[in-house]
């Protein structure tokens, strides 16, 4: 197996305590980072005020200027609960590397356990299987048992908002599209998107280009310089870092960031981002283990439960714009907007979805096609 680095945090702690090992050799730290604070014996609560003890196994960093650390701050929101807390990051997405994490979590004595990516997926499954008296939850996926929750944000709300950013912003009538797998998750966030973009501006087009990575700043960096290549003047993304707004800035282009509010990345081309607030997921499924009230469920929230949000519009969005997103949010909010509600056309004009008629959780869950208005071809 690939030898990696592993750090785990036990966020409860004070002190830094080295010497610790994973099952497999990797290298581990426990303690409060030294870096946040000039005295780390003084930081914290090292007793622990719940039986609870949670851990995260993460795909990214959690410096990473995006999805992991958009996590992270979850998982801080549970350690101020009082509950210990653990991570294991940069964990590549194979069922063996996924296993192995989540072992080397449950041997620190972890009894709920978080896994933040869809391609963690099977081998979380396999063991929560192998560890019934663990709660588990997995990101994103699909597969649950009595043991093992899914959850996610309903991001895609948050995205057509962002979609009227662009649309109201945009010379052009061009605006490119970072994606990173060709799986529903990212289909229905670029669909609403554009859909977004389409209700403000319907001469408009997105142009999608596919990394086929979560996280490679330098592939994710020259998907958005293709695109800006071809001549689009604004760059959105389903990415964990912020190298496309880097590309974007750099072009003179605008960018649309996700995941987590990243102004300071290009300021002098960020509009706003699509974001997750995953501190209401997080302390709220604590919340229920602590009481004894934790079954497995799938949890898919979004504006209306403040799982998800658009960031705050910088000073560059174009005028007026402010007042379709507060109009938009309401309506989604309230229930009389869905984005996804028809007529709804595939790219080859084809109607998907019946005048008046909305899709379902289920249907917008498992999106496999593009709407009109999208250029680019869903990856096998």
């Amino acid at each position: 197996m690939k030898k990696k680095l592993i750090a785990i945090l036990l966020a409860a702690t004070c002190a830094l305590t080295a010497g610790l090992t994973g099952c497999s050799g990797n290298a581990a730290t426990s303690g409060t980072d030294e870096s946040k604070t000039s005295d780390a014996q003084s930081t914290g609560d090292s007793t622990a005020k719940s039986n609870v003890v949670a851990g995260f196994v993460y795909i990214g960093k959690i410096n990473d200027g995006g999805y992991t650390q958009a996590h992270d701050a979850g998982r801080l929101a549970v350690e101020a609960m009082g509950v210990k807390t653990f991570y294991v990051e940069d964990v590549p997405e194979t069922v063996a590397d996924t296993k192995e994490a989540i072992q080397t979590l449950i041997d620190e004595g972890c009894n709920l356990i978080y896994t933040n990516s869809f391609g963690f997926m099977e081998g979380t499954d396999q063991m929560a299987k192998e560890h019934p008296d663990v709660k588990f939850a997995h990101c994103s996926g699909y597969m649950r048992e009595d043991n093992m929750s899914t959850y996610f944000g309903k991001v895609y709300q948050a995205r057509y908002l962002a979609g009227i950013v662009a649309g109201m912003k945009t010379q052009k009538n061009y605006i490119g599209y970072v994606a990173a797998k060709g799986i529903p998750e990212v289909i229905r966030g670029i669909n609403a998107f554009t859909l977004g973009v389409q209700s403000v501006n319907p001469d408009a087009k997105v142009e999608v280009v596919f990394t086929d990575t979560w996280y490679d700043p330098t592939v994710e960096k020259q998907a958005a310089l293709e695109l800006l290549n071809k001549g689009v003047d604004i760059i959105a993304q389903h990415q964990d870092t912020t190298a496309p707004q880097v590309a974007a800035e750099e072009k003179g282009a605008y960018c649309i960031g996700y995941n987590f509010p990243t102004s300071d990345a290009a300021p002098k081309a960020y509009l706003t981002a699509a974001c997750f607030d995953w501190k209401t997921f997080y302390t709220d499924d604590v919340k229920k283990a602590m009481d004894g009230t934790w079954t497995s469920r799938a949890y898919w929230e979004g504006l209306s439960a403040n799982m998800t949000y658009l960031d705050k519009l910088t000073d560059l969005c174009a005028e007026g714009t402010q007042e379709k997103v507060d109009a938009a949010k309401k309506a989604i909010i309230d229930g009389t907007l869905e984005p996804f509600t028809g007529p709804l056309y595939d790219q080859e004009g084809n109607k998907k979805v019946e005048d008046g008629v909305k899709m379902t959780d289920d249907e917008i869950w498992n999106m496999n096609w593009f709407v009109k208005g999208v250029t680019g071809t869903i990856p096998a």
